[in-house]
């Protein structure tokens, strides 16, 4: 193999960017060649499409070059300081804290986020990531547990900001577009408000690249080589932050050119840290003029606006997984393990459990809101026929979940296995979107067919491209995020017109109980019932196929046909759910993980412990979605997310004292 040498590198990024930038320009500019060199060169304005060229195109086309730069050399940073080919801020949280706390301060104090947007940005984007090093540590961000840390800051946080702006939607119709990535420009002013800053940030990085080189080999071959591990980490996570904020104050939610350029970077020849860092910031730059190209033309082709960050997604997902998938090892497996607790359910444990399934049963049925205050009442018949389809449809989609996450971590036995983080659920949705944006035919009409469609071919995907490395957390991560980045760019395209049906669309991609007929809740209960028995008869299958392939095959396991069965039924279930009541998120992660922890070891006790948990959390969270905000409400899909989000942070991190104080890290 020929080394490429890293002036080489550095040099075919960079005119990869030019060349689309120039691409760009000569496509959009709407005057002849001739006329746009003068203009570029200081000729004066002097019609319309003159002053088109001065104050939009070249605008948009600087600020594309320079934010991709700045969120490549940010991914780039993330992934050389951790040692984590997934690090980025996309998946250590930081965009979707910069993200929402721009979304707060845009309702609470605009005029905080107009003067300090970059500091606001920064707030939200260092306290998500101060939350991923709680849960990982310093040391593990080195690791698997910061992405997993970081997807759940994600879910946890952007569930948040959904419900924020789905409440505020008739207000705040422009947060969809931004959100989005808008590389929209008017003017001079936010490339120069954005330019002297992501260039300062940049040159503070490029200064660092004998630090980067230290750390390389690892943390403890740098502390070995006497550098201080802990401020220099403080030091260069700040940066890449900084760049992560400003990036996003400036344009919003462009988060997938942090993750792929250093991956193309290094797939391209680099190696050192310094041609790494330069390569990436080219890449990022190339990128994103080439989404936003992508997205000016097809905003001409389609009747509403295609957001540059949306297109990002769209190009970056499935190229990510085509070019990481190759690279990641098999023993990637082992890092990370299931919650430790007691060897079975401690009596007063299941009994607390019980009490809380009867406490959130009787304040879903009798406590409710009203003009006059809170009341405990009977309801009438009327209320009651409103009421009760919603108690058994969450009940019913919370068990449901649940179990689908059991199956898909046993027959995986992965612990990162869920029908959300493994795209199931996200097949489901995507499906679903398609067919309302290319039918024109309700998300609702196109019913469970099309879901179990969507959830089939994302396991299908999911077969083929983990197979070779059996199933590793980093390739499930991959797969999960991928997919999840291509449904939030389609669901932003269908968004960023902000009609009602856009409005209509994020209220059911919250997880909402609210159109759940009598019919579809008595299903949803069945089905979560008659899955709850088939797993507990078929609780020695799972046992052995959780033990290996080869120690099951050799007790007489057919475990092809026993891993395809599962598979499918798992997919059944999150289509299922998805289709009647919309994307619920983190229940089948949360459910078996605190089944585990509280005894539920064995595959029996874990199926039905998991289900009960998943349908009180359901049920609980579709309560606080009608009563918090009376006589407004939020989905119950956001609530049990943002529940589910909370409690799994509060146990990564209880889970790392635990073992630090015990000596194991």
């Amino acid at each position: 193999m020929i080394a490429t040498s890293p002036l080489r590198t550095a040099l075919l990024p960079a005119a990869l960017a030019v060349a689309l930038a120039a691409l760009h320009l000569w496509t959009t500019a709407g005057v002849d060649t001739a006329r746009l060199a003068e203009l570029m060169t200081g000729a004066t304005p002097d019609a319309f499409a003159d002053i088109r060229v001065t104050q939009a195109v070249l605008p948009r086309v600087v600020m594309g070059l320079i934010v991709g730069a700045g969120l490549g050399l940010a991914g780039s940073l993330f992934q050389q300081v951790t040692g984590n080919r997934l690090a980025s801020p996309l998946t250590l949280g930081a965009s979707s804290g910069a993200w929402l706390a721009m979304v707060v301060a845009t309702l609470a104090a605009p005029g905080l986020a107009a003067s300090a947007r970059e500091w606001v940005s920064l707030a939200g984007a260092t306290a998500a990531f101060g939350l991923v090093v709680g849960i990982a540590g310093l040391r593990g961000l080195m690791g698997l547990r910061a992405v997993l840390g970081g997807m759940a800051v994600n879910l946890l946080l952007g569930s948040i900001a959904g419900g924020i702006v789905l409440l505020q939607s008739p207000y705040f119709g422009h947060l969809f577009v931004w959100g989005a990535g808008d590389l929209g420009q008017s003017g001079w002013d936010r490339t120069l408000w954005a330019a002297p800053r992501l260039g300062a940030a940049a040159l503070g990085i490029l200064a660092c690249s004998r630090i980067l080189g230290l750390l390389r080999p690892g943390a403890g071959a740098a502390e070995a080589r006497g550098l201080s591990l802990r401020p220099w980490l403080v030091l260069l996570a700040a940066l890449a932050l900084y760049l992560t904020a400003v990036s996003v104050a400036a344009l919003g939610m462009i988060g997938f050119i942090g993750l792929l350029a250093p991956t193309l970077a290094r797939a391209g020849g680099a190696r050192r840290p310094l041609t790494e860092l330069v390569a990436s910031a080219f890449l990022g730059a190339a990128l994103l003029s080439g989404a936003d190209l992508v997205a000016v033309g097809a905003s001409g082709v389609l009747r509403d606006m295609v957001p540059t960050g949306a297109a990002a997604a769209l190009a970056g997902a499935p190229a990510l997984v085509l070019l990481m998938r190759r690279r990641l090892a098999a023993a990637d497996h082992g890092t990370l393990e299931m919650p430790h607790g007691p060897a079975r359910p401690a009596a007063i444990t299941l009994a607390g459990i019980g009490g809380l399934s009867v406490l959130a049963l009787l304040l879903a049925v009798f406590v409710s809101p009203g003009e006059a205050g809170w009341r405990i009442a009977v309801p009438d018949a009327l209320t009651l026929s409103f009421r009760w389809p919603r108690i058994l449809a969450a009940a019913g989609a919370g068990g449901a979940m649940a179990l689908s996450g059991v199956i898909l971590q046993r027959l995986i036995r992965n612990p990162l296995a869920s029908p959300d983080i493994l795209g199931m659920s996200s097949g489901a949705t995507l499906a679903l979107v398609l067919t309302s944006l290319v039918g024109g035919v309700s998300i609702h009409t196109a019913g469970v067919p099309v879901a179990l469609l969507g959830s089939a071919a994302v396991m299908v995907a999911l077969l083929l491209l983990a197979r070779r490395h059996a199933h590793a957390p980093m390739v499930v991560a991959l797969v999960g995020i991928s997919l999840g980045a291509l449904l939030d760019a389609l669901v932003k395209i269908a968004l960023a017109a902000g009609t009602a049906d856009s409005f209509a669309l994020l209220g059911w991609l919250g997880g909402s109980t609210y159109r759940v007929t009598g019919g579809a809740a008595l299903a949803l209960a069945g089905l979560a019932v008659a899955a709850c028995l088939g797993l507990r008869a078929a609780h020695r299958w799972l046992t052995l196929i959780g033990t290996g392939d080869a120690t099951a095959a050799a007790r007489g396991l057919p475990v092809g046909a026993v891993r395809t069965i599962g598979l499918a039924v798992a997919a059944g279930l999150a289509g299922t759910v998805t289709a009647l009541m919309g994307p619920v998120s983190f229940v089948g992660l949360v459910a078996p993980h605190a089944a585990t922890m509280i005894g539920a070891r064995t595959a029996g006790a874990q199926t039905w412990v998991a289900a009960w948990l998943g349908a009180v959390l359901m049920v609980g969270s579709d309560w606080l979605g009608r009563t918090l905000i009376y006589p407004m409400q939020l989905p119950a899909g956001i609530i049990a997310a943002c529940l589910g989000g909370g409690y799994f942070i509060a146990l990564l991190i209880r889970q790392r004292l635990t073992a630090r104080r015990s000596g194991m890290i």
